[in-house]
C-alpha cells in the first residue's frame, strides 16, 4: 500500500509565484486528490474542492482553523511530531494516515504535507496533498477474505486449509505427547450428471447445502475446506483413535442419505470418502492429503458411497503417472501439442483486440489429456520448460498463419508458467524465438499470475521491463486468487489486468461479486491498466461488465477456443458481421 504514491514527484521545495496563475488555478480546482494549504503558523487558508467532497467540509468552515479539525485521533502526539520534524528537516513528509470526517466517520488517506518557500527560503505555507483511500481498503478486505474463504460456500478454500494445516502440525509436531489428527477427503458421487442434467446453479446451490450438513457434524476446532470442484477437505483434530474418524466417516454418510431439496426438488447425493491418519499416513499436509485421494479414490472404484483408510499398497494412480510420463516426454521430443485461440472482444467497439493461445495434447495411448492435468504434471517434473517453449514456436506461427490470412493486427496473449518466467535464460530463450520465427515481440502479449509477480519482486520488476522493452504487451492473469498485496500494480509495467473467471461466474446474482468487480475495474483504471473479464458466458454479464466501464470480454458467450481453422473462419465472420472491424 505504502507503494501506492510512490511515483509523486519527490519535491522538497515549491514556489508558487515561478506558474501563471491561472494554470494553478486549474489545477488546483480540477485535481481529484485533496488538497490543503496553510499558512506559516499552520492555519488553512484554502482547500480546493476535492477536500470538500471527501471530508464533507466546505472551505469556509475550515478556513483559519488548524488541520487537527479533521484528525481522527487514533494517531498519538509522537506520530505528530516525528511527522513535523521531518517536514522541518526535509521540507517533505509522506505516509498513510487516518482522518475524520465531518460526518464522523473515520477514514485512511495517503497524505503528502510539503513545506512550500519563498526565494529567499522561508517557509511561507504547507501544502497538503492526500487520495483516500477507503474504497482500495474495501478492495484489499474483499479480496483478504477471498484469499481465506471460498466465495460459493463459505467455509475455507484450499489455501487457507494448507495454512491452518501447517499451524496445526507445528503445534503437533513440538508437543511431547502423541497427537493423533484425521485428514478426510470427500468428493460427490456423479456430481457432473447434476450439473449437465439440471444446470450449474443447481449444482451451485446443491454444493453449499452440502457444506451446511457438513458444518452440522463439526466442532470449533474442527477445519472445514472447498478443495474445489465438489471436492472437500476435513480435518479431526487430536483424536484419540483411528475408530473415532471411521465413527465420524459413518456420520457424514448417513448425514446425506436424506434428499436435499433444492426449488422444490429432491436430489439424492452420497459421497466417496478417503481417510489419511497423522503421523501415521505422512507428517505433512500435501502427504496426508495425497494419501486420502487415493484413499477416497479407492472408496470410489469399490462401489462409491463409503469410506476407506489409506493403506501402503493403495497403487490406483500409479500406472497413469508413469504412462503420462513417458507420454508426455515422447510429445514434447515429437512436438505433438496444437493450440486453440479465444478470441478477445473490446465491450464498445466490438473489434477483437486479441487472441489467448490455449495448449492441447491428444496422446496417442491416453486420448485426449485435460491442460489441468499435463501441465501441473509439467511443472512438477520440470517438463514444463520445453513445454512452454513449444508453445511460444507455435504461437508464432500461428501469427504468421494469421498474417497470411491478411489479419496481421491480432495480438496473441501466451501464459508463462511461473517456473519458467523464473528461470534466468527466460529472456534469452524467448528473445532466440522471435528471431528464429522471424517475428517481433509487438505481436505478443506475455500473462503471468499474481503469484509469479510477487515471488521475487526486484528481479520480477527487472523481467518485466526487459520484456517491455523488447515491445510485448504485459497482463496479469487469473487477478484476485493470488492475492498478496495490490501495490505490485503500480510497480510493475503493467497494460492489462484479467479478472478471474470465478468472480465473474455469479456476477449477476451475487451483489458482492459486483462490488469486488466494480471496484477492481475502477482502481485499475485509475492506474491506467486496461481489464479484461475472462469466462463470460451470457448477454446478462456482458450488459452489466458494460455498465461497469470493463473493457474488453473474454469467454464462450462470443466464441470457445478454436483451432487456427475455425479461427480464421470466426475472424472473416466477425468482420462481415461488424462491418470489416477486428
Amino acid at each position: 500500500m505504502n507503494g501506492i504514491m510512490s511515483d509523486l514527484p519527490a519535491v522538497q521545495e515549491l514556489t508558487l509565484s515561478q506558474y501563471p496563475k491561472n494554470l494553478i488555478e486549474q489545477v488546483f480546482a480540477n485535481i481529484a486528490d485533496g488538497i490543503m494549504i496553510t499558512d506559516r503558523h499552520k492555519k488553512i487558508v484554502t482547500v480546493n474542492a476535492a477536500f470538500e467532497f471527501v471530508t464533507g467540509y466546505t472551505s469556509e468552515e475550515v478556513r483559519g482553523k488548524k488541520p487537527s479539525v479533521i484528525q481522527s485521533g487514533i494517531h498519538d502526539r509522537t506520530f505528530y511530531v516525528n511527522m513535523w520534524s521531518r517536514i522541518a528537516e526535509e521540507g517533505m513528509w509522506q505516509g498513510e494516515i487516518w482522518n475524520r470526517r465531518k460526518t464522523g466517520e473515520l477514514y485512511p488517506e495517503w497524505l503528502k504535507i510539503l513545506a512550500i518557500k519563498s526565494e529567499e527560503g522561508e517557509i511561507t505555507n504547507y501544502c497538503a496533498i492526500f487520495t483516500d483511500l477507503s474504497e482500495r481498503k474495501v478492495v484489499e478486505d474483499e479480496l483478504a477474505k477471498r484469499s481465506l474463504y471460498d466465495s460459493l460456500t463459505d467455509v475455507c478454500n484450499r489455501f487457507a486449509f494448507i495454512d491452518r494445516m501447517k499451524t496445526l502440525l507445528e503445534v503437533s509436531d513440538n508437543k511431547v505427547q502423541r497427537i493423533q489428527h484425521a485428514v478426510f477427503f470427500l468428493d460427490l458421487d456423479r456430481f457432473k450428471q447434476v450439473n449437465d442434467t439440471l444446470g450449474h446453479s443447481i449444482g451451485d446451490l446443491l454444493l453449499v447445502e452440502v457444506s451446511k450438513r457438513i458444518k452440522c457434524l463439526l466442532k470449533n476446532k474442527d477445519i472445514l475446506a472447498r478443495f474445489g470442484g465438489d471436492e472437500f477437505v476435513i480435518t479431526l483434530s487430536n483424536i484419540k483413535h483411528p475408530r473415532e474418524a471411521a465413527q465420524f466417516a459413518e456420520r457424514l454418510i448417513r448425514a446425506f442419505e436424506q434428499p436435499i431439496r433444492i426449488h422444490d426438488q429432491d436430489i439424492y447425493v452420497s459421497t466417496s470418502i478417503g481417510i489419511s491418519i497423522y503421523p501415521e499416513d505422512g507428517t505433512s499436509t500435501e502427504m496426508l492429503i495425497n494419501r486420502a485421494v487415493k484413499a477416497m479414490t479407492f472408496s470410489k472404484e469399490n462401489g462409491r458411497n463409503c469410506f476407506s483408510f489409506y493403506f501402503e499398497e493403495l497403487k490406483t494412480d500409479s500406472n497413469r503417472v508413469l504412462a503420462l510420463d513417458g507420454e508426455l516426454r515422447k510429445a514434447i521430443e515429437n512436438r505433438e501439442f496444437t493450440l486453440a485461440f479465444q478470441p478477445k472482444i473490446c465491450v464498445e467497439t466490438q473489434n477483437i483486440i486479441g487472441l489467448e493461445a490455449l495448449v492441447r495434447w491428444k496422446s496417442e495411448k491416453l486420448g485426449f489429456v485435460s491442460p489441468a492435468e499435463f501441465i501441473e504434471y509439467a511443472e512438477e517434473s520440470g517438463l514444463i520448460i520445453p513445454l512452454s517453449e513449444i508453445i511460444f514456436e507455435l504461437a508464432c506461427e500461428g501469427y504468421h498463419k494469421l498474417v497470411a490470412a491478411g489479419y496481421p493486427k491480432v495480438p496473441i496473449a501466451i501464459n508463462v508458467s511461473s517456473i519458467h518466467f523464473q528461470q534466468q535464460s527466460f529472456l534469452e530463450s524467448v528473445q532466440t524465438i522471435l528471431e528464429r520465427n522471424n517475428t517481433s515481440a509487438q505481436n505478443f502479449e506475455i500473462e503471468v499470475t499474481e503469484r509469479t509477480v510477487m515471488n521475487t519482486a526486484q528481479e520480477t520488476i527487472s523481467k518485466l521491463v526487459k520484456l517491455k522493452q523488447l515491445g510485448f504487451k504485459l497482463s496479469i492473469d487469473d487477478f484476485g486468487t493470488g492475492y498478496s498485496s495490490l501495490s505490485y500494480l503500480v510497480r510493475f509495467p503493467l497494460d492489462v489486468l484479467k479478472i478471474d473467471r470465478s468472480f465473474i461466474q455469479h456476477i449477476c446474482s451475487l451483489d458482492d461479486k459486483q462490488a469486488i468487480v466494480d471496484a477492481i475495474i475502477q482502481m485499475a483504471h485509475r492506474l491506467q491498466i486496461k481489464v479484461v473479464a475472462e469466462g463470460v458466458e451470457n448477454v446478462q454479464q456482458v450488459e452489466l461488465l458494460r455498465s461497469m466501464g470493463c473493457d474488453f470480454i473474454q469467454g464462450y458467450y462470443y466464441s470457445k477456443p478454436l483451432p487456427m481453422d475455425e479461427l480464421i473462419d470466426f475472424i472473416h465472420f466477425w468482420e462481415v458481421e461488424h462491418q470489416g472491424r477486428i
